[in-house]
């Protein structure tokens, strides 16, 4: 089992004015809908995957400002693809990671 930073990427997220809402696995859920980490198999490394539904361009400052504060860490936070929220049943969400390419509906 991998031993995940979550300590370092919460203190990230802070600096960042960000907040975790919530970490499941390797998956970390922030109070904003816009974006999600993955962490990696890179103890170093993180995903950011991009809500489908978000405007990318709002996003650009939040994701630039995210990313420096994780080279001062000492860590990466790489561009990782886009996802879908959608519900499963009353209690679960169901996350489906897109290709690369944003798809167009």
């Amino acid at each position: 089992m991998t031993l995940r930073p979550l300590g370092t990427v919460r203190e990230i997220l802070e600096s960042a004015g960000m907040g975790l809402s919530y970490a499941y696995e390797d998956l970390v859920f922030l109070e904003h809908n816009g974006f999600l980490l993955q962490f990696t198999d890179r103890s170093q490394e993180v995903l950011i995957h991009i809500n489908e539904e978000a405007k990318e361009e709002d996003l650009a400052f939040s994701l630039t400002l995210l990313q420096g504060k994780a080279k001062e860490n000492r860590m990466v936070f790489s561009r990782g693809s886009y996802y879908r929220l959608s519900q499963a049943d009353e209690e679960n969400i169901r996350i489906e990671f897109l290709p690369t390419e944003k798809s167009v509906n």
